[in-house]
């Protein structure tokens, strides 16, 4: 069953940046790349949980400031050599613009 959440607005996500949001599983930060798709992971990387949202955004990964460790947005997956996972939930922009978190933990691929 889904949990949709109205978190704000697509502009209010910086381009090629993230917003973290407070949940009950964690601080869950919520990615925008430079062609305004959104993506959202648990905001810990899966090598040493560094914060994700603090990572620099380029197609679709973020590298973790700690370690340069590189994320996947649309899996949560780290790249190769690098092994791990950052769980990631369904995200999706409506009409208006409004994106909106299903707040239940997802599978691989992270998109709605």
């Amino acid at each position: 069953m889904s949990e949709w959440k109205k978190i704000c607005t697509l502009g209010e996500i910086p381009s090629l940046g993230a917003r973290v949001v407070k949940s009950a599983q964690g601080d869950i930060a919520i990615f925008r790349t430079a062609r305004d798709e959104v993506f959202a992971l648990h905001d810990h990387c899966p090598h040493k949980g560094g914060p994700l949202s603090q990572g620099i955004v380029a197609g679709k990964t973020v590298t973790c400031p700690l370690h340069g460790w590189k994320i996947g947005l649309d899996s949560g997956a780290a790249e190769a050599p690098d092994e791990g996972h950052a769980p990631c939930l369904h995200v999706k922009v409506d009409e208006r613009g409004e994106v909106w978190l299903d707040l239940k933990p997802v599978a691989t691929p992270c998109i709605a």
